[in-house]
């Protein structure tokens, strides 16, 4: 992957570049306008001095130099002043130029007219791949604006196209495999909608009657369950109040109640052996495990309880690589294996071999780490990454 590299579309960022340039001028003559002066918008002394002098925001954090306002602090402010918002829209907009839009090009190697990056094996400690200069696993997708950079990544051949494939809730299903939960395990084999069937248990309601709202909170609870979150992160995610977080977590276990033993056997086991590990073996060892500091020792809990499921998934997909790679060869395909963004595959495939590649992509996927729960991979192929995924 790291030799092959991936192509992009020079064209399409430029002209991207040059409306993200006409947004951000927008968004700096509407910020001097609720300002009610003109400023650096880009200067962190002036721009404390305008909200925290001028308009008498509430001070959140002060720093040597002055007041903070940094991201976290303009969150944390954003609806007390409609300046917040459109501050927090320019500088997303600005980090996407910069450090993508305008960045990718200048990588290209004038050899090969493509984008190498790094991918390292030993940097994260769930034994995920990383990738590195650029880091094309971070490519931004919560934004519609966002995701339209994935428009430049295109197949290098004319005629040839972008393939991706995609576990669907992968850690989902290792979690519902390792804990053996009858709920969890049901809602995949019955190929149900499982954030719609959680929020079913969890609010107690029929399945027909889930509202999106509860929807959207059980996919929270869902996630944050594997990384080990508790009432105040949760009612942060969701805007809760931690009563309600507490109650909501609460009725997840008694519905899902392997998984509240997993996570209890999964801690004990690691302030025992001071380790947790993936169903193939790969160890994490928590040295801060058995801390008497609180925050230590529950931050060391939280990485025991997500480390075996995301570990486990990341064995899978690196599994699926090298047989998938194998094959390849072995029949004479021409498809290049381009990326590895986390639970996906990023292939360029000749317009007649798209078929082909794309049954044999799935099912290597699928069969690389049975688990007792189907294995569901999506695929979609494109001009681009961004209409292949």
């Amino acid at each position: 992957m790291e030799r092959t590299g991936v192509a992009l579309d020079v064209g399409f960022l430029a002209e991207m570049s040059k409306e993200l340039e006409a947004s951000l001028n927008t968004l700096v003559r509407d910020i001097h306008a609720l300002a009610g002066e003109q400023f650096n918008v880009n200067s962190t002394q002036q721009l404390g001095k305008i909200l925290f002098e001028k308009i008498k925001l509430r001070t959140v954090r002060k720093t040597k130099t002055g007041f903070s306002t940094d991201v976290g602090v303009l969150e944390e402010l954003q609806h007390e002043h409609p300046i917040i918002d459109k501050l927090l829209e320019y500088r997303q907009l600005q980090k996407l130029q910069s450090t993508y839009v305008d960045a990718l090009p200048t990588l290209i190697n004038p050899r090969t007219g493509r984008v190498h990056t790094s991918f390292n094996q030993t940097i994260a400690l769930t034994g995920r791949l990383s990738s590195s200069d650029p880091n094309l696993q971070n490519i931004p997708i919560r934004t519609e604006l966002g995701r339209s950079i994935r428009k430049a990544f295109v197949a290098g051949e004319r005629g040839w196209r972008i393939l991706s494939a995609d576990y669907s809730q992968i850690e989902l299903r290792v979690m519902a495999h390792v804990s053996a939960d009858e709920g969890l395990r049901d809602a995949f084999l019955n190929g149900e909608d499982i954030h719609a069937t959680t929020a079913a248990k969890v609010f107690g309601v029929k399945p027909a009657d889930v509202t999106q709202d509860m929807r959207r909170k059980a996919k929270e609870v869902n996630f944050g369950i594997m990384y080990g979150i508790g009432p105040f992160g949760l009612a942060t995610r969701l805007d809760i109040s931690q009563a309600e977080a507490k109650e909501i977590i609460s009725t997840y276990f008694a519905r899902f109640p392997k998984v509240s033993q997993y996570i209890s056997d999964t801690i004990a086991k690691a302030k025992s052996e001071g380790y947790v590990s993936t169903l193939l073996g790969r160890r994490r060892y928590l040295p801060d495990i058995n801390s008497r500091n609180r925050n230590v020792s529950g931050n060391a809990e939280r990485q025991a309880i997500n480390m075996p499921i995301q570990g486990s998934a990341a064995d899978m997909i690196k599994i699926a690589m090298v047989k998938i790679h194998g094959r390849l060869r072995d029949k004479g395909m021409g498809a290049r294996m381009l990326m590895q963004v986390h639970d996906e595959l990023v292939f360029e495939v000749a317009g007649t071999e798209e078929k082909k590649t794309r049954e044999l992509v799935a099912s290597e996927m699928k069969s690389a780490l049975p688990l007792t729960v189907p294995v569901e991979v999506e695929v979609g192929v494109g001009r681009n990454w961004f209409e292949a995924h």
